[in-house]
């Protein structure tokens, strides 16, 4: 089994925390997105995952690196392809076709789920959808009475379906969608001026290739700072009903309480705070006299004299407020 999760784009929703680093390597739940999508991936496989290809833009060197330890870190080679300008998502699936082999898992790395289905190896493919209040915003697939899917239809004004693609598919032969992507490359079949990975999809339908749902619970987006944070809030409650509740034992934590769960790293310092419920907390960070919630930290920052909710710090980030000497009267109201 190979899994090709294009990422090549520049996360501009998420500035300024992907100017740095690619998206898919900001962390939630003290992981990278990336590290966790595969590990949603591999919750639902019956097959051993043997490559990780990962197409990427001109992230140098230490990011290739770290993707390649993500992949070893997952018992699988990693891989780095390049997708050198913004051709669309069929153009970037091709950018890694030496991987386009056997069963094969296609993932675009701005999005967790969570499912309880399994593959059935024999079945020709499966799209991951979630059912959605306004499928309006999204492309979403149109069933026959088999529950096979037929057609593909992206943002679709009158009512076709409810089910909504999240941006992950299952090819049991990896082989027929390179000669459909090749396809659209070389007969220039091409919408926006981008060629799109559902074009392939119908060709594949119109074949014979016989597609199913697989239908998540939930739909995690990272494409934001405000669905960043709420997915770091989901993944550390599924961490904790799976008892994995993480404080790095290098991390030292002084006069504070922690509100599980929370994730904080390697040689963290906490002093006279309060952290949690839902917070990550990078490694070598320093959190002291504050209260810290629903936030996501990176490495190396420090708080002091703050109270911080719904947020997100990024990387060698410091922030310092001012510690107040009051003397308050009866009914004084103080704002900022």
């Amino acid at each position: 089994m190979n899994i090709i999760i294009p990422m090549a784009g520049r996360g501009s929703r998420l500035r300024p925390h992907t100017l740095t680093v690619p998206k898919p390597l900001v962390p939630v739940g003290g992981k990278p997105i990336v590290h966790r999508l595969v590990e949603d991936i591999a919750s639902v496989l019956n097959n051993k995952i043997d490559e990780i290809a990962f197409v990427i833009g001109d992230f140098g060197t230490e990011v290739e690196e770290e993707l390649i330890n993500v992949a070893e870190k997952l018992g699988a080679k990693g891989s780095i392809h390049y997708q050198k300008e913004p051709l669309g998502t069929a153009h970037a699936v091709l950018c890694a076709k030496e991987q386009l082999i056997g069963p094969t898992v296609v993932a675009f790395a701005d999005t967790l789920f969570k499912a309880d289905f399994k593959i059935d190896p024999n079945d020709d493919g499966i799209l991951w959808v979630k059912q959605i209040e306004d499928p309006s915003a999204f492309g979403v697939i149109k069933m026959n009475d088999k529950g096979e899917i037929i057609d593909f239809v992206e943002k679709p004004k009158a009512f076709v379906s409810d089910l909504a693609m999240i941006g992950i598919y299952y090819f049991r032969e990896g082989e027929k969608l390179r000669k459909e992507l090749e396809y659209l490359i070389d007969n220039n079949v091409i919408k926006g001026g981008e060629y799109q990975l559902p074009d392939a999809l119908r060709r594949l339908t119109e074949s014979g290739y016989k597609f199913k749902p697989g239908e998540v619970i939930e739909w995690l987006d990272c494409g934001n700072k405000e669905v960043t944070v709420f997915t770091n809030q989901r993944v550390l409650e599924y961490d904790k009903e799976k008892g994995v509740l993480f404080i790095a034992p290098s991390a030292k934590i002084e006069n504070s309480t922690i509100i599980e769960p929370c994730f904080i790293g390697e040689n963290a310092v906490i002093t006279n705070s309060v952290i949690g419920p839902h917070v990550s907390i990078g490694a070598n960070s320093n959190i002291a006299i504050s209260v810290v919630k629903n936030t996501i930290i990176q490495h190396h920052s420090s708080i002091k004299n703050a109270i911080i909710a719904n947020s997100m710090i990024g990387a060698h980030a410091h922030f310092e407020s001012v510690a107040q000497d009051l003397s308050m009267g009866d009914y004084t109201t103080v704002k900022g």
